[in-house]
């Protein structure tokens, strides 16, 4: 009965990464437009940083279409962790793209520059609205490539908060500082998270024990068999860390 629950699983999380694609392409397509009308460079900025996002997120689409690939002659354990390849991939371009915002914001808390506010106000709140549509899709996921996913529009919705706070004080009050504050402190959130998948990521590739197994209580109840006198060799591990 576990095969056609994880069968399912497979199939929402194709759903779920190919919903968070086309949300991701088309929302930056308007970043790119209202980003030039706006005149607001840090609205540029972020259109560059979700376009990257949506190759990653696409990248991850495939190799989600690929882990639900029987075995064959060549891999002959499956596809499964093709899944948590694409997942490994986008940490390493998150890590990039927080590396490039924080390169980016530094400087500004010592040159800060007014964006357009006003602008800045109607962009961020479709950005919020849209970004966090897909996290709440990707939230149910079950799969290590939905949570690496998830935690990049996470990111995206968290920067268009603080686009949108930021823009709402520098509506009325001339601190135009406060923007490159909020930037920093997200990107660091951002890659203690990333730093947690990646490690759960390289514990499975390394054929680590899953964390939920006891390897004491599964000797136990191999030495409680009829005509098992000892075990040796134990070992235990996920192909994708859900299966």
């Amino acid at each position: 009965m576990a095969y056609p629950i994880h069968h399912t699983h497979h199939n929402e999380s194709e759903e779920n990464i190919r919903t968070a694609f086309f949300l991701n392409l088309c929302f930056t397509i308007i970043e790119f437009v209202g980003g030039f009308l706006t005149n607001s460079m840090a609205i540029l900025s972020d259109a560059v940083h979700d376009l990257g996002d949506s190759f990653s997120v696409g990248l991850s689409w495939y190799f989600q279409r690929m882990s639900k690939k029987g075995r064959d002659e060549e891999y002959t354990y499956g596809y499964k962790r093709f899944s948590l390849l694409g997942a490994i991939i986008n940490s390493l371009i998150l890590v990039v793209g927080s590396v490039v915002i924080l390169f980016n914001a530094v400087p500004r808390l010592f040159h800060p520059e007014q964006p357009d506010s006003g602008g800045m106000l109607i962009l961020a709140v479709l950005g919020v609205a849209i970004n966090g549509a897909a996290v709440l899709r990707l939230k149910r996921g079950h799969s290590l490539n939905e949570r690496v996913i998830s935690l990049h529009l996470l990111e995206d919705v968290l920067g268009w908060a603080a686009i949108l706070i930021g823009a709402l004080v520098m509506y009325f009050v001339d601190v135009p500082v406060l923007d490159p504050i909020l930037s920093i402190a997200i990107t660091l959130y951002v890659l203690f998270h990333v730093y947690n998948n990646i490690k759960e990521s390289l514990h499975i590739i390394l054929q680590g024990a899953p964390a939920d197994i006891k390897i004491d209580e599964i000797k136990k109840e191999i030495l409680s068999l009829d005509d098992v006198d000892s075990v040796h060799d134990l070992h235990i591990w996920s192909a994708d860390g859900e299966y």
